[in-house]
């Protein structure tokens, strides 16, 4: 049985009317950009996350770079952040001209390791930038604290945690800002690219405002360089036929996780993911470390089975930030989980015979490798 990584067929198969009516109304109205329907989504996802101000993008990646000139990022400024995620993070600081600082990982959580972040800071460091991975929360409170006490702003990339919960509140409201990617392999996902910014600092959102329209209050009046960044009307409108459904979504992503948990648990080897005690996380992605994680891989797609590695290779050794002088910073914990995690198919749609043909094949592998 052929196992996809996601089915997106699937899941629009069950909202297919109420997409297909919405995305019609766009067209009869005929206004794709701005608008009641562009200003109800961003109202009701800052709502949903319980903040002031939701303000959309054209992408998570310009989420994330508006996100820090808002903050106040200048050239050569530094922004401490993790080389265990996808790379908008680190592209995305050195877009507004400052330099990546890496943080290793916690081995458990594959999240920044809140204990080195205080000694990561020096006199050029503007922000902190942990990134909640695979849809889990980082340990939030000793990085706002480093933050406080060194006067440093932090801001959240959430991109893979739309609705995770870190002692009961939303990820992406927890900083300054935070940064959502509505790209459609999320757990809200559009029919394409869209992203938000976060936050419930007034000032900051009217900034980033700004920013995402050519630095343009007032037409053909610009006060400062921008760039042109606006979520199409097309895909607000499917994302907010999406948001009511989100919190079922991510509740069966939690339950195709723990049915994994039963079956795989006691492996020799594979090691599960970790779930901390102050987070309630939303699965974006399933993700274990086993042993001869290549040959794995290579025996789940010969069985048409989706999988994936995420990721293949750490930040600081990403040729492109060579001239940084990071390539060899001290992250052996990212080097090692770059050599062993494998994620496996957690998507609500995903049947329990699909899943034990994932668990079958990890079994073999195992049974291989003894």
């Amino acid at each position: 049985m052929a196992v996809p990584m996601l089915d997106l067929k699937a899941q629009y198969a069950k909202i297919k009317d109420e997409v297909d009516a919405a995305v019609a109304e766009i067209f009869n109205a005929q206004q794709f950009r701005g608008g009641p329907v562009v200003e109800g989504f961003e109202a009701a996802m800052a709502a949903y996350l319980g903040a002031d101000h939701g303000i959309a993008m054209a992408s998570g990646t310009d989420a994330l770079l508006i996100m820090l000139r808002a903050v106040g990022v200048q050239p050569g400024d530094e922004v401490i952040t993790t080389p265990f995620t996808f790379f908008a993070t680190a592209g995305a600081i050195v877009n507004v001209g400052a330099v990546p600082v890496f943080v290793d990982i916690e081995p458990d959580t594959f999240n920044l390791d809140t204990g080195l972040v205080e000694r990561a800071i020096t006199g050029k460091t503007r922000a902190i930038l942990p990134v909640h991975v695979f849809g889990q929360c980082v340990d939030m409170d000793p990085i706002l604290e480093v933050g406080r006490k060194h006067g440093v702003v932090v801001v959240e990339d959430a991109a893979q945690a739309v609705g995770a919960k870190y002692k009961g509140r939303s990820a992406c409201t927890l900083g300054m800002a935070g940064a959502l990617s509505f790209y459609p392999t999320k757990n809200l996902g559009a029919a394409g690219e869209g992203g938000m910014i976060i936050t419930n600092d007034a000032q900051l959102a009217q900034t980033a405002r700004v920013l995402r329209c050519h630095g343009s209050v007032t037409q053909y009046h610009h006060d400062e360089v921008g760039v042109n960044s606006h979520l199409h009307a097309l895909q607000a409108a499917v994302l907010r036929v999406k948001l009511p459904y989100l919190d079922g979504w991510n509740a069966r992503r939690g339950e195709v996780r723990t049915y994994y948990d039963e079956q795989l648990g006691g492996l020799p080897g594979v090691v599960l993911p970790t779930v901390a005690d102050f987070g309630d996380p939303v699965w974006h992605q399933y993700v274990i470390r086993l042993p001869r994680r290549d040959e794995a891989l290579t025996l789940l797609q010969s069985r048409g089975i989706g999988c994936g590695v995420f990721y293949p290779k750490p930040l600081h050794r990403q040729k492109c930030f060579a001239h940084l002088d990071c390539r060899h910073a001290a992250c052996p914990e990212a080097d090692r989980a770059c050599g062993e995690v494998l994620a496996l198919p957690v998507y609500p749609e995903l049947t329990t015979a699909q899943q034990d043909e994932v668990i079958a094949a990890i079994r073999d592998h195992i049974r291989a490798c003894a």
